[in-house]
């Protein structure tokens, strides 16, 4: 049996996010609301502006193959199933991880078909499609290529990693990017109004409520309308017969404490926390950090800010700092607490008592102005994978044929001698220097 779901959005009766039928009171409340036009469509404004690429090309019909790209519950599919409502063409919805070749070839045949007979193009829309291989993505690349189908991609990875280039080549990307608090509490409110979300029922939503609902969703509105939901199917009325959600209630349904701070203080302590790792005091790091976890703040937040200070600030001066935060994340997320506060500790520890360098930061910083700046040079024929039979004599020389290091040129031309990465004065990047000065990686200026 094929395994995808084929809409005739022409047809109001099999429209994409029909509520009438398939959209039952025990759908979760995040299916409910999920937007059908887009005026009710919430977040993203760098894409859906008045004007803009996107907006246009939706409104006149004429989007072309594209991928939306971002976190979860930021409206990816959403926005797929608004194109399909405002389309006249037909809307042909496919899985990555249950569909196949097989399934996309009988997609594309009845496309050509329709095409050929009726003059009416077909949208696929392939969820999660960095799930598919080299041999599925080929396998619709002509079609592509054609217009027989045109393609609209939904995934959660960076396609310019995961996918296959051929197929993005083809594509214009999209990136959502996470929900804002206040788009998230937009969205709440609407769904506690709503007839189709929880305006059916008597309810006294508080607005620390909200506001926690929206602090601990991350920028995903899937995870709040789920913990929205869950507070009001579990909280018995109060004796007016109100159902009344406040913040200890939303700590309950999200499983996360609620800030005992404003959110200007929460960002200083973090501030605060940030700093004393950078400047080397310990002492100040470990109060900052369980200060922030006495408000409400999720631990997992700390170790995310000191993987980050570890290559920022620490990086080659002790590339050991990364490894150990990542693994006190590690046995945090297995111990749990109080345990996994040693952990947690370890690690603070380990990242303000290292010695400091920013060569990382500096040598990203400076690659990522000279991509931008020499963003058409040409690799190398030498270091080509292939070489054209138009290109230079010069001969790719193999390092370990050779009884001493090369000095090679591997950068394009433009960029010969040019130094991204600079060793600092501390003795792990000194003895780095002298590697590198030994080779002669350094005389270039």
């Amino acid at each position: 049996m094929l395994d995808y779901v084929h809409y005739a959005c022409y047809n109001e009766h099999m429209d994409l996010f029909d509520l009438s039928d398939n959209k039952t009171k025990a759908a979760p409340l995040a299916e409910r609301m999920r937007p059908q036009t887009l005026e009710q469509f919430i977040g993203q404004k760098h894409l859906l502006h008045n004007g803009s690429l996107l907006m246009r090309a939706i409104q006149a019909d004429r989007l072309g193959s594209c991928i939306f790209f971002g976190p979860p519950g930021t409206g990816k599919t959403t926005l797929a199933g608004i194109i399909a409502a405002k389309t006249k063409s037909e809307f042909v919805k496919l899985n990555a991880v249950s569909s196949g070749v097989g399934d996309a070839k009988r997609v594309i045949e009845e496309a050509t078909e329709r095409l050929r007979m009726y003059g009416k193009r077909t949208y696929l829309l392939l969820d999660e499609c960095h799930r598919w291989n080299k041999a599925q993505s080929d396998c619709v690349l002509s079609a592509i290529e054609t217009g027989s189908i045109i393609f609209i991609g939904s995934t959660t990875e960076n396609p310019f990693v995961a996918m296959t280039r051929a197929i993005v080549s083809r594509c214009r990307v999209f990136r959502l990017r996470p929900l804002t608090d206040d788009d998230i509490v937009v969205g709440l409110k609407r769904a506690v109004n709503a007839p189709e979300g929880l305006g059916n029922y008597s309810l006294d939503v508080k607005d620390e409520a909200y506001r926690h609902f929206a602090w601990s969703a991350n920028g995903d509105l899937r995870n709040a309308y789920n913990a929205l939901e869950l507070a009001v199917m579990t909280t018995p009325p109060s004796d007016d017969g109100k159902i009344i959600i406040d913040k200890e209630v939303a700590q309950e349904s999200t499983q996360q404490r609620v800030l005992s701070i404003d959110d200007s203080m929460y960002y200083d302590m973090l501030s605060a926390f940030c700093k004393s790792l950078r400047g080397c005091d310990p002492d100040a790091a470990l109060y900052w950090a369980f200060r922030l976890i006495e408000a409400g703040c999720d631990p997992i937040l700390l170790f995310r800010r000191m993987m980050a200070h570890a290559s920022e600030d620490v990086g080659m001066a002790d590339s050991s700092a990364l490894s150990v935060v990542v693994s006190a994340l590690t046995a945090y997320e297995h111990i749990g607490v109080p345990e996994g506060y040693l952990s947690l500790a370890h690690a603070i520890i380990k990242v303000t008592t290292a010695p400091k360098s920013n060569s990382v930061y500096l040598a990203k910083a400076a690659a990522q102005s000279a991509v931008r700046e020499h963003a058409d040079d040409v690799v190398p024929d030498y270091l080509k994978n292939n070489k054209l039979p138009d290109d230079s004599n010069e001969e790719y020389i193999y390092p370990h044929d050779s009884p001493a290091y090369i000095t090679q040129q591997y950068l394009p031309k433009s960029l010969q001698g040019e130094k991204f990465y600079k060793p600092q004065d501390n003795p792990n990047e000194q003895k780095i220097k002298q590697f590198l000065d030994a080779i002669g990686r350094n005389k270039r200026s």
